[in-house]
């Protein structure tokens, strides 16, 4: 399974955080576009724009539209409106049918049984009936997916799981039929994989396992992708201009199966290698349909009485953020390796350090309005993932943590009393030196370093700890920072690759490039090494495939022990594009913190004007509150 999760954690490189289809860039309508008008009755009483054009702009061009070889977000999120998964996330984050009507497990959990829906239709960019999609889309694409010389990015993610996929791609079997995909007719798809793997299901949202045609990937061999006319779709939308570095149109695809739920009739992409630097004036005069306010102008928007009335915040992202202790530094002597490894194998210091951490006021450095709305207590976020309809985070000896308070001078300077007569008992020297490194292509982060090196050595004095910022460039950044371990404490952040708790484990496996946790020689009250303490328990976790809520239980208890015996700092949930004008709703888009659901503009809507942020409030509050009664009534089923 390790082997499996590496690969995944690969593709979390390449995924980067998922803004999702509420959250495009920036757009200006081309000139002689037919501009549909709205899609049935949605205006709904002037809630609705009538007119459901989605207008922006952008200067990251896509490389290209073959979406079983692409490797980065911007081209997975066109993918995703144009061909269709097995199976999708509806607006509350609950799995849904698509392009299968129905599947089953085995009870072993190797055999996956999808049984398709009949009558969806291939068609060319033009809506041009071309074939049916059926289960041999599935296999033919595979076969491609598999193929080294098609040189796919994300083949690794379909072989790390499916049986005999590996092997194939690596050439040690030629026989294709021994791989784990099979089409037992037009409408029956059987994976098998390699071992249970509980959150297969939401993998499926991934681009290596959307479909193709196969005559049509044969006929097209590597022209397959290239332009809009080379690619076939069963989506939501068609790519019916495609012209690089000048502008994408999309349009309703007339055919798809499930059109009805099609309200936006157009997205419009117009290129502008300044796209950044112009939105906001492009947006203020109605050219555009959305855009992410600069942090240096939020300001100038929140004074202003009509623009103010305009601004939301973002949807939350998918990335959590927490600062990391550092168990096998490799820096400069000057900043005393030796001295920090002795300091941090002690659990009062540490906790003197967490304690003495103030998240809010660190955040107000991003966020000055509503620094509280990203803060968490745990790695894994809340509203990430569920067992019957009980949060995560709620579960086990993590929701102990939720309501906590981290913050507290006065328990800080408890655990520095007994730290120091420890520390000084194990030869360590005073003040303790604290490398703490930040990237300088964020102010914000350049900001909140300051921030922290004040607060730790204000409220613990500096007779105690010395903070070292170390400011470093963007360019490999993470190659000679914390990959290098050159860092005594620093934030680090992680995103999820599947539906499962097991995800938020994989920054603090063994032999990874965290923090380095397997090097503390630090130890429970019991006597046994921390680290191997908590890895028994992910372990425990991993190996229950059956009793789901049991699973859950174990991996809450597990991330609490890490937060408990503060080898983390729990920090925050990434803030999307932080705060936006947006004429999309936040609320209406597929949820989902992984794969590419989150970037589909099904069942969205143009506002008839932005919403605001006390609007935005109430509309969370309620989307809270429905997606809770979804979850139940789905573990219920």
């Amino acid at each position: 399974m390790k082997k499996v999760l590496s690969i995944l954690l690969v593709f979390t490189l390449i995924l980067t955080s998922c803004s999702g289809g509420n959250t495009p860039g920036p757009a200006e309508t081309p000139s002689g576009t037919d501009e549909p008008t709205a899609e049935g009755d949605v205006a709904e009483g002037g809630k609705y724009a009538e007119e459901q054009v989605y207008k922006t702009v952008y200067a990251e061009e896509i490389q290209t539209i073959n979406y079983l070889t692409t490797a980065t977000n911007v081209e997975f999120a066109l993918a995703a409106n144009l061909v269709d998964t097995l199976v999708d996330y509806d607006k509350y984050g609950v799995i849904q049918p698509a392009l299968a009507e129905s599947w089953s497990a085995s009870e072993d959990g190797l055999t996956w049984t999808f049984n398709l829906r009949k009558g969806v239709k291939w068609v060319d960019y033009e809506g041009n009936e071309v074939a049916e999609t059926t289960a041999n889309d599935f296999v033919s694409a595979a076969q491609y997916l598999l193929t080294p010389e098609n040189e796919s990015a994300t083949a690794n993610i379909f072989y790390g799981v499916i049986k005999n996929a590996e092997e194939y791609f690596n050439g040690d079997i030629t026989d294709f039929s021994q791989v784990g995909v099979k089409a037992e007719d037009d409408y029956t798809l059987v994976y098998t994989l390699k071992e249970p793997i509980p959150y297969f299901e939401s993998m499926l949202t991934y681009v290596c396992f959307f479909p193709a045609y196969g005559p049509f990937l044969e006929e097209m061999g590597d022209q397959f992708g290239t332009t809009n006319s080379a690619l076939l779709y069963n989506g939501a939308y068609l790519l019916t201009e495609f012209e690089p570095q000048m502008q994408r149109i999309l349009k309703k695809n007339p055919t798809y199966w499930d059109a009805e739920n099609i309200h936006i009739g157009e997205l419009n992409y117009r290129y502008n290698k300044e796209a950044t630097a112009l939105s906001a004036e492009m947006y203020k005069r109605g050219e555009i349909s959305d855009v992410a306010i600069p942090p240096a102008s939020l300001d100038e928007w929140m004074n202003s009485p009509e623009l103010k009335e305009q601004v939301r915040p973002d949807k939350l992202g998918t990335y959590t953020y927490f600062y990391a202790f550092n168990f096998d530094p490799h820096f400069d002597a000057e900043y005393e390796p030796e001295n920090w490894k002795i300091a941090v194998n002690n659990l009062n210091f540490r906790k003197s350090v967490v304690s003495a951490f103030n998240r809010v006021a660190a955040m107000t450095t991003e966020d000055p309005y509503n620094p509280e709305y990203r803060i968490i207590n745990s790695i894994t976020p809340p509203e990430f993932t569920n067992q019957g309809g009980i949060d995560f985070t709620d579960t086990g000896k993590l929701a102990e943590l939720k309501g906590k308070e981290l913050y507290n001078t006065d328990e800080a300077l408890k655990y520095k009393e007994k730290a120091i007569e420890e520390l000084q008992t194990a030869g360590a020297k005073l003040p303790v030196k604290i490398l703490m490194p930040y990237n300088t292509n964020s102010t914000s982060w350049a900001n909140e370093a300051q921030v922290v090196k004040q607060q730790l050595e204000t409220a613990l004095g500096t007779d105690y700890v010395e903070v070292t910022l170390l400011p470093h460039a963007p360019t490999g950044f993470l190659d000679g920072t914390r990959r290098a371990g050159n860092y005594s404490l620093m934030k680090c952040n992680w995103g999820p690759d599947y539906a499962d708790p097991q995800t938020y484990t994989d920054p603090f496996e063994r032999e990874g490039n965290y923090n380095f946790p397997e090097y503390t020689i630090d130890t429970t009250e019991d006597g046994k090494n921390v680290y191997e303490a908590y890895e028994s328990m992910v372990n425990e976790a991993k190996g229950e495939f059956k009793d789901l809520a049991k699973r859950y239980g174990l991996f809450a208890d597990a991330e609490a022990m890490l937060i408990d015996e503060a080898f983390v700092i729990p920090y925050c949930v990434s803030g999307g594009n932080g705060y936006v004008a947006s004429k999309i709703h936040p609320f209406e888009a597929p949820f989902a913190p992984f794969g590419i659901s989150s970037e589909r503009w099904k069942g969205q809507k143009l506002l008839a004007k932005p919403m605001s942020t006390e609007e935005f409030n109430e509309a969370y509050e309620v989307w809270k509150t429905e997606r809770e009664e979804a979850l139940k009534k789905a573990a219920n089923k």
